[in-house]
Formats: structure tokens, sequence, C-alpha cells
């Protein structure tokens, strides 16, 4: 979005002519690379860059994509469900950084934070961590500064009460859990923030491979709790993201 606005900064001013305006944003959507046509307005339209996802992508689609967005101007890029092996032969031909946690690999480097305030990913268990890393990752490339609360599930209640005021200052909380999923209601009953519920497939049996979670969490009787997908932790952070920079839009 910015380079849509210094564009029109430039022919305000006189730096950039009317011609060579209008031929920067004619230039195509997207960009037909066989085996993907890659969004090339996503920012412009979303105020962030078309994401990859990497699971099903052979190494050489991802570089691909990578370089076909480089070329048109997206030096960072997100690139998630990067299996390890896949992210070392992308590292060999583009150069990312890699969040083995989060199954994450990033183009570009981290931005500087310019969101509204905290997000906070909070977790019930250590075994959520990987889901909590994904979203954590997301929503710091998109330019969120995070804190962690992990392991502060209802079974020990006093670990989650302990981090009170991380909760409370929080502008959006993303609260991840198995089992039973209770934490999204807790902390949607302490905080005066919006909480993103997202449940994990962690759980024995009845857990349902995570729909247990799920089911609980769209029943949430807190206000202000919204649920997306089992294991979705990109979505979140993305959401989270797309929240914590609302109040900031007419000054972009």
């Amino acid at each position: 979005m910015n380079d849509i606005r210094d564009l029109l900064a430039g022919v305000r001013n006189g730096s950039i002519s009317m011609d060579e305006a209008v031929l920067e944003l004619k230039k195509k959507p997207f960009e037909d690379i066989g085996f993907a046509k890659v969004d090339l307005h996503r920012r412009l339209r979303q105020g962030a860059a078309e994401v990859i996802y990497g699971q099903g992508k052979t190494p050489e689609e991802i570089v691909g994509i990578l370089e076909a967005m480089r070329d048109n101007g997206q030096e960072r890029v997100i690139i998630t469900r990067l299996a390890p092996e896949a992210a070392a032969e992308v590292s060999a031909s583009f150069p990312i950084e890699y969040h083995g946690k989060a199954r994450i690999g990033l183009a570009g480097g981290l931005p500087e934070a310019d969101g509204n305030g905290i997000v906070v990913v909070a977790t019930g268990g250590t075994s959520d961590i990987p889901v909590a890393e994904e979203a954590a990752v997301t929503a710091e490339a998109l330019g969120n500064d995070v804190v962690r609360l992990y392991d502060v599930g209802v079974a020990g209640l006093h670990r989650t009460l302990s981090h009170l005021d991380e909760i409370m200052s929080a502008s959006v909380i993303i609260a991840i859990a198995g089992m039973e999923g209770a934490l999204a209601s807790v902390l949607g009953g302490l905080a005066d923030c919006p909480v993103i519920a997202v449940p994990t497939s962690v759980g024995y049996g009845a857990a349902f491979g995570g729909l247990a979670a799920l089911l609980s969490m769209l029943n949430s009787c807190a206000s202000g709790v919204s649920t997306v997908n089992i294991d979705n932790g990109f979505g979140a952070g993305y959401l989270a993201s797309m929240i914590n920079h609302i109040r900031g839009k007419e000054g972009r």
C-alpha cells in the first residue's frame, strides 16, 4: 500500500510523470509462472503480500514463486508449513530465515513493529507451542510486538493468573489450546480486547483431533472470543495483526 502512496505522492510533487504512474498501475496484477499464478496486487488489496503455503509444494516451486515476487518488488515473504528438509533446499537457492518450531520461512527478515499495541500468544500446554509459534512468527512478520505466554493452561490456573498484567494490557490475545480448549474462555473473561481462539489437535481419543476443543471454543460464553480452524496458527496471527493495525489505517 505504501508503494502506491509513494507513487501518487511522486505525481503530486512532480518527481514522477502522469504517464509513468499510469504505466506502473497498469502492470499485470499477477504473474503466471506455469505452476502458479503469483498474486502481485495482494498487498495493495489487503495490506500484506501473498503468503506461500509450503506444504505440498516442491522446493523448486517455492523458489520460483519467491523469485517472481522479488522481481516484482516484494522483498518480504512468509512461507508457512515449510518442512525442515524443504527449507534447507530453498535456502540453497534463495536466502530465507527458517523458524523450525513454527515451520515458517521468512524472506527479507522481520520488519519493525508498527502495530497499535501488543499481541499476546498464550498456550494451554507445551504441546501447543508449534501452533503458537506459527501464530507468533506470523504476527511478528506482519509488524507486531508479540508476548509469548506458554504453558498457562487451566489445569494450573495460578499460572494464568500470574500473567494478569500482560493479559489485561494486550491489544489482541491468541489463545491456543487442545484437550477441552478452556483457555480461550478464561482469557476472554479476563481481558478487554478481542480473543482469537485456536483449537489444536492435541489430546486423547475423545479430543477427536481437536474437534472437542473447536466445539468448546465455538461455544465459549465469554464475549469477544472468535475461533479459527484447528491448528491454524497462521490464520490467528494474520487476523491478530489486522486487528492490531486497524486504528492506524488513516495514517498509512
